[in-house]
């Protein structure tokens, strides 16, 4: 694997321990990625362990190849699917899930997947190359008002409607195909920019996750790994930027606190909801160590929750 194509795993051991791995247990890795986590995880289970994977990324599936393990599934679908995924191929229940969401180091690294501005390419951005529409594509019907939203929702970026007009105004003239051409766009309408990071940061991301449609994906895969877990199942979820985590926090509050209700209401202890998790320690980021080798793990956030007994 080329030095470009790396894919440093963020927060590796602290991970698979928040799992509290069980030799004989079944888990979840809903990001294979390029399987770091994975190969750790199958290196703490015995003969009877399990290990279900999940990846949308057809790279990533190939690179799954090199794994030949009895004990290793990966499927091709987004892990919002894993609940009837995994019941399909015959498991009701599992101990421990693992999320690590957003993109990788090989996709932001590969210049003909778009996602990056550093690189003058096809204005892809599909973590599935396989099917859906490209940026390209969507940038060339969406309307203004749907661009605005979707750059200042998901990219939380003040010039969101400034961006929109530029790019409604230049494709008139022709489509918008490159990564070069919409970061031109966007750095055209960006009036001032943060200190250290290039204009058409925010955008890019904002374009990503709404293809992606990642915090939907992220929204339904929360309570689908509640369904799957066992009494004293752990669920781990590491994420890269605000818009995640706050809803990893918000459904991990919700279900360790469901009877966060009005006051005065006429109900009884035993009449209250029932909390279904209970949150395992603070939240964890990456050491100092592992960000001076690996600076994308700087904004890593994981949190850990255990599903309590019905």
């Amino acid at each position: 694997m080329s030095a470009s194509l790396t894919h440093v795993t963020v927060l590796l051991e602290e991970a698979i321990e928040a799992l509290a791995v069980k030799a004989d247990g079944v888990y979840i890795d809903g990001t294979f990625g390029r399987g770091g986590h994975s190969r750790l995880l199958l290196s703490k289970l015995g003969p009877a362990g399990r290990l279900l994977a999940f990846d949308r990324d057809p790279q990533a599936i190939a690179a799954a190849s090199q794994i030949n393990d009895p004990r290793f599934t990966l499927f091709h679908a987004p892990f919002a699917e894993m609940g009837d995924v995994v019941r399909a191929a015959g498991y009701s229940a599992v101990d421990g899930v693992l999320l690590d969401v957003g993109v990788s180091s090989p996709q932001l690294d590969e210049a003909e997947r778009g996602f990056s501005f550093r690189f003058d390419a096809p204005l892809d951005m599909r973590m599935d190359t396989s099917r859906g529409e490209t940026a390209a594509e969507w940038l060339d019907r969406a309307s203004e008002r749907e661009i605005t939203e979707v750059i200042r929702d998901y990219g939380e970026e003040r010039f969101a409607f400034q961006i929109a007009k530029k790019v409604v105004a230049a494709r008139r003239e022709r489509r918008i195909a490159t990564t070069g051409e919409f970061a031109a766009l966007v750095r055209e309408a960006v009036r001032t920019r943060e200190p250290g990071q290039d204009a058409a940061t925010r955008s890019f991301q904002a374009l990503r996750i709404h293809i992606n449609q990642e915090l939907e994906q992220l929204a339904l895969a929360l309570p689908a790994a509640m369904g799957l877990l066992v009494p004293g199942g752990r669920l781990a979820v590491i994420s890269f930027h605000s818009l995640e985590d706050r809803i990893v926090k918000r459904f991990m509050k919700a279900e360790a606190n469901p009877d966060d209700l009005p006051k005065n209401l006429p109900l009884t202890a035993a009449q209250l909801p029932q909390p279904r998790l209970r949150i395992v320690g603070k939240p964890v980021k990456a050491s100092a160590a592992e960000v001076a080798a690996n600076p994308r793990s700087r904004s890593a956030v994981m949190r850990v929750a255990e599903k309590l007994a019905a």
